[in-house]
């Protein structure tokens, strides 16, 4: 079984994957001052509940976008479950062509998604990852990733609202029943979904128009399935895009070497 890690700003999501199926996952919060101790308990924890035999784990891989956390989260993987971590960056073997500028500028979350996309749906693709950022990827018909969009996410847009607004106040994020609001609440929830939604269908189109007209979207991330539901050009979600892109460049990093 091979143990898969993406760390992004908000959440940490873990994975076990055995053969090609993904046998659990779990999410924590990300937090920078957890000791490599705290870490190596915790992933136990995870483990026990589950019943996973933590002895069957062989090998690890781990994305991050967060590098104050990489060192003691590779020490508590050395420690607790035994084996080297690999660390996807923009040089892993991932099968994919990046056109970035720069692409060590590119978060490896971004990078892990579109290895796992080509895999699975036919390019051209659009990838919007609903995150702490909202991230639009673009991969051309020659498997190559161009570059693409990053939009403040839905959370950190709604929190930007409240705490530079004297009066307005924190809501949960949800579909209100009408578009014009009654009252502050739903004036908010309208504006932070259909805006939002809004936002992400003219991002698409446009990104489209470069494109070619025939590409495919994938939402993947913590709010694609409610922002999907108003979207017009969203085809298709998939919340596991991550860990199988990770288990994709493991299998490539690892590839004779076992």
């Amino acid at each position: 079984m091979i143990l898969l890690i993406d760390v992004g700003n908000t959440n940490v999501t873990i994975g076990v994957c055995e053969g090609d199926k993904i046998k659990s996952s779990w999410r924590m919060t990300t937090n920078k001052d957890l000791t490599s101790d705290e870490i190596g308990v915790t992933l136990r924890n995870y483990f026990m509940y589950d019943g996973i035999d933590i002895a069957k784990i062989t090998g690890t891989i781990i994305s991050s976008v967060v590098p104050p956390i990489m060192y003691s989260l590779t020490h508590a993987v050395r420690k607790y479950i035994g084996n080297e971590p690999i660390i996807v960056n923009s040089s892993s073997k991932m099968g994919l062509t990046v056109k970035y500028d720069n692409p060590k500028e590119v978060g490896a979350d971004r990078l892990v998604n579109a290895v796992a996309a080509i895999k699975k749906y036919q390019t051209p693709l659009i990838i919007v990852d609903f995150g702490t950022a909202t991230t639009f990827c673009a991969i051309n018909d020659r498997c190559e990733y161009l570059g693409g969009v990053i939009l403040p996410g839905v959370k950190i847009s709604l929190n930007a609202l409240v705490e530079k607004t004297a009066k307005l106040p924190r809501i949960e994020i949800a579909k209100p029943e009408k578009v014009i609001g009654s009252n502050t609440v739903e004036s908010m929830q309208s504006g932070m979904y259909y805006g939002y939604a809004g936002s992400v269908d003219n991002i698409v189109s446009k990104m489209k128009s470069e494109l070619g007209e025939n590409t495919t979207v994938i939402a993947t991330g913590g709010l694609a399935r409610m922002i999907a539901k108003e979207s017009k050009t969203i085809d298709t979600i998939d919340s596991g895009l991550t860990l199988e892109g990770l288990k994709i460049i493991y299998d490539n990093e690892t590839e004779g070497k076992e």
